[in-house]
């Protein structure tokens, strides 16, 4: 059972997550918290798994709280979840130790399924907003083009190949061909090992 704190300020929406997140028996709303402060402060003397965060919150909004959460509690992950997916809020979040981000407006099992991989170490993105991870300008300085990556940054951040295609707008067989590519010009085999070499060799 996957135990949950969900953070948000308006209550019906707290309510609605609650239902929505226990309507396949493996996850649980263990608490709840209206701002970013009671969420620090429940994650200390509740039980939880995962954190399910808003953004727009009085008192502490969502970056700050994910921010304290993850200093004092490191091994308990975030997931924000948001009605705003722009750039600067998406980079605020992921640089303040969010491991996922969802929009509101996503679908109910596919919330339940970031929760799932938020859980089990995984990096779930919206494929919305994963473009916002993306440099300005990419400057291949490695042999990789420009597109390859691309590919590779939203591999490295937990996409799959159909979000990846989603989030780039082509198809998923064009991914394919680019990893493929990618696999070959930096000496990998496997996603885990080229997600490696992207923390390590790709600027930020």
């Amino acid at each position: 059972m996957i135990r949950v704190l969900v953070v948000d300020d308006h209550s019906m929406v707290r309510e609605g997550l609650a239902s929505v997140l226990a309507a396949d028996g493996d996850i649980v709303v263990s608490a709840t918290a209206a701002n970013g402060a009671e969420a620090v402060a429940l994650v200390g003397t509740t039980e939880v798994d995962v954190v399910v965060m808003d953004v727009s919150m009085p008192v502490m909004d969502g970056i700050a709280a994910t921010r304290a959460v993850r200093a004092e509690h490191p091994g308990i992950p975030v997931l924000v979840l948001t009605s705003f997916g722009d750039r600067d809020q998406v980079r605020r979040a992921i640089a303040a130790g969010a491991t996922g981000y969802q929009l509101k407006d996503a679908e109910p099992a596919d919330l339940r399924s970031a929760v799932r991989s938020v859980a089990e170490g995984h990096t779930p993105l919206d494929a919305r907003v994963a473009g916002a991870l993306l440099p300005d300008a990419a400057a291949p300085g490695n042999g990789l083009s420009a597109r390859e990556e691309e590919v590779l940054r939203l591999v490295a951040n937990g996409l799959a190949n159909k979000q990846v295609a989603t989030a780039l707008g082509i198809s998923e067989r064009t991914v394919k061909a680019h990893l493929g590519n990618v696999f070959r010009q930096i000496g990998v085999a496997d996603r885990t090992s080229a997600a490696l070499w992207a923390r390590d060799h790709l600027r930020s």
